[in-house]
């Protein structure tokens, strides 16, 4: 039989109602890795949740390279010991690239908030790790494939992935097609889509809004939910659109008044 993870730490943070931003647990050590939690009180890219993170920490691990599998289950208590929430146990693959797993919607603030639910103002947190194998300490080119929520990204796209789905949680709850190669292109177009959407309105040209307009379209079609991208590329026509509009003295017009100020200037000399 498979052992389970085992009770790695158990981090109690005071004031829990009182804190904002990232709070950092001390590194703590399980299956010969350090890793620290962190936890943002008020959420982090969400603000009606407490998120909650498990992140690799060495440095001499996290070189290019690292990788490293392991389970793991978080589990929130009260001031009494009183289990509050606990998630699925999870096996994750943690690397230099993604060395941080957890949940950006862990527990609704408006649970935290209810009276008597934080005894003492107090929260404890407890994580479970097994770390299963090393996967592979040689040099990673960032071209490597990995499994985020059914899409196989490149390695060094599970980052942007991961923000989309932690801003957008339902993004892809209707998306038609089970066909991992298929899922793969969706995921490559919808990265593509919200990286020329990331640029400076003016820099962009009519042919590439055009172009955005027809992906997106696309993605929608195929059960994407991208109210939130249409928005943004509403919001960049117009501004591109006003910049286009916006009057521009021409370099004739230039020259015509520096020659009449040159002029008016020897005149008011003599």
């Amino acid at each position: 039989m498979e052992k389970e993870s085992e009770k790695a730490f158990s981090w109690e943070i005071d004031n829990f109602s009182e804190r904002n931003g990232e709070i950092r647990s001390d590194p703590f050590t399980s299956g010969g890795c350090e890793w620290r939690l962190c936890v943002h009180p008020k959420g982090k890219l969400v603000d009606d949740h407490l998120s909650l993170f498990l992140h690799a920490v060495n440095p001499v691990s996290l070189l290019p390279g690292w990788r490293r599998r392991a389970s793991y289950c978080l589990v929130l208590l009260n001031h009494s010991g009183k289990e509050l929430h606990r998630t699925v146990e999870e096996r994750r693959l943690f690397c230099a690239e993604v060395e941080g797993r957890g949940s950006h919607r862990m527990l609704p603030l408006t649970k935290l908030q209810e009276e008597g639910f934080l005894e003492y103002n107090k929260l404890t947190i407890e994580v479970y790790i097994k770390v299963v194998k090393i996967v592979n300490e040689g040099n990673l080119t960032g071209n490597e494939m990995v499994d985020f929520r059914g899409f196989h990204v490149l390695n060094r796209q599970a980052v942007s992935v991961s923000n989309i789905f932690a801003q957008h949680p339902d993004v892809a709850v209707d998306i038609r097609s089970s066909i991992r190669e298929v899922k793969t292109a969706y995921m490559n177009l919808l990265l593509g889509l919200v990286e020329t959407l990331d640029k400076a309105p003016q820099s962009l040209s009519e042919s590439e809004l055009t172009n955005a307009e027809s992906e997106l379209s696309e993605l929608t079609e195929a059960g994407f939910k991208l109210d939130w991208l249409r928005l943004k590329l509403e919001e960049v026509s117009l501004k591109r659109k006003k910049a286009a509009s916006s009057p521009r003295v021409s370099l004739f017009e230039c020259i015509d008044f520096l020659v009449k100020r040159f002029f008016l200037s020897c005149f008011s000399e003599h």
